[in-house]
């Protein structure tokens, strides 16, 4: 009922575009779509605009105009490109938005109180088109779901600290980049940009949160986190040995669960994975065949052969259900990331009961609770990655572990919770606007 009483007022004041690329490519588009749902659910009216519409859902809007879309998207790329000396290193890990639509004249801009940015990449939105929405005087907030907000052009600084004066020698341009290079220039536009009004930074995670904290750029702005929601009726326990039949996985292993878009992207990890299994079958040798490694993401049948345990690749799978299925199925969630915000994959797992296993990187050890809800690994470490794994499998408490799993979610990133604390940044936003008027 407090729910009620809360979010009705909301409901009838309040109106949010939430904007982002793509509608469900990516964990972005995933984290924006619950969150739409979220506040959906509790009363404020969310609707998202994307570049790439890939439903019929009617809350969400995708922008006109095909070939204009995919010309904002090519000339980014050209330009990148030409910046990269037309090699394609790190040619989809930097972004300039430099071109993008305008979208301030459209309907559903005009007709909302609040603005709120999410991934907004490679030719959804260009540095002026923010501009644009800044001038507007609307209320901007946006939502940080890496760090490129708050550098010259990269999503990954990887140990990188130049963000914290001014982005230069950037270690993705050839050579390293220069002192004043093109990291350097978006650098000063961004600048350029964010003189145009306020913006309230929301970080995923804590973690992101003192990082963009420290950034030079985003001195003065608003910053604060808010983990991303997630449906926790969706996503929930179920009947492991079902799961596993429907699947066509095996009833009589132990299975780990291996997720991303790409499994050869190195950035995730599965080199050590590899390294950190076959330790642990060089250790206790009986594990060869009472594992197995479930591998979910495109390029999975490349490293397949690279385990000492049996595996099951699976693809690239974007269904819910099956991956709710697939989930459940599974003993324990491994995700040895070299850099993570907030994974929607942990939070999915861990509603699912799955305890995880990860490094002790980004915002990883925000989600699992070391030895209670999982492993928190020692960063890089693929010998203490596969006393993790033993310690789940063999050693804890694996119900404790499970429960605490799924108390850990819906006491921090049910739709609920989340929905209170952005309306909460959408109210403040909306009285800095009105005083300033």
């Amino acid at each position: 009922m407090w729910f009620t009483l809360l979010f009705v007022p909301l409901s009838l004041l309040m109106k949010v575009l939430i904007v982002n690329t793509s509608e469900r490519t990516g964990g972005a588009a995933v984290a924006a779509n619950r969150l739409t749902a979220a506040l959906n659910n509790y009363g404020v009216k969310a609707m998202m605009l994307v570049r790439d519409k890939q439903s019929d859902d009617i809350s969400v809007v995708g922008l006109k105009g095909r070939c204009l879309k995919r010309w904002h998207f090519l000339w980014e790329r050209f330009v990148v490109f030409c910046h990269l000396q037309f090699k394609r290193d790190h040619l989809f890990e930097i972004d300039i938005a430099n071109s993008g639509t305008d979208i301030t004249g459209l309907r559903e801009f005009k007709e909302a109180d609040v603005i709120h940015l999410h991934w907004i990449n490679q030719g959804m939105l260009s540095l002026g088109g923010i501009r644009k929405i800044l001038r507007s005087g609307k209320p901007v907030v946006w939502t940080m779901h890496d760090i490129w907000p708050a550098t010259g052009i990269c999503h990954l600084t990887l140990g990188c600290s130049y963000f914290r004066t001014e982005c230069c020698h950037c270690k993705y341009l050839p050579g390293g980049g220069a002192e004043k290079d093109l990291s350097t220039t978006i650098w000063n536009r961004k600048l350029q940009m964010l003189s145009e009004g306020n913006i309230t930074f929301v970080a995923c995670s804590k973690w992101l949160e003192q990082e963009a904290k420290s950034s030079a750029l985003l001195s003065g702005q608003m910053i604060t986190s808010i983990p991303n929601p997630i449906d926790s009726r969706v996503f929930c326990p179920g009947d492991k040995a079902q799961a596993r039949l429907e699947e066509g996985l095996p009833l009589d292993k132990q299975l780990l669960l291996f997720a991303c878009q790409r499994v050869t992207n190195t950035n995730k990890g599965m080199s050590y994975l590899i390294e950190a299994c076959r330790k642990l079958a060089e250790q206790h040798p009986e594990t060869k065949d009472k594992m197995g490694v479930v591998i979910l993401g495109g390029h999975a049948d490349e490293v397949a052969g690279q385990l000492p345990f049996a595996a099951y690749s699976l693809g690239y799978v974007s269904d819910t259900q099956r991956m709710v299925r697939i989930y459940r199925a599974s003993d324990v969630f491994v995700l040895p990331s070299l850099s993570e915000n907030l994974p929607n994959t942990i939070m999915e797992a861990m509603a699912c009961g799955v305890p995880c296993v990860g490094f002790r990187v980004g915002g990883i050890p925000e989600m699992i609770d070391h030895q209670k809800t999982g492993y928190v690994a020692e960063f890089r470490n693929s010998l203490d990655l596969a006393r993790g794994l033993g310690w789940v499998l063999a050693e804890a408490d694996y119900e404790a572990l499970s429960h605490a799993c799924i108390r850990k979610v819906t006491q921090n990133y049910s739709q609920a919770s989340v929905a209170i604390r952005y309306s909460e940044v959408y109210q403040q936003a909306l009285a800095q606007k009105n005083f300033k008027l």
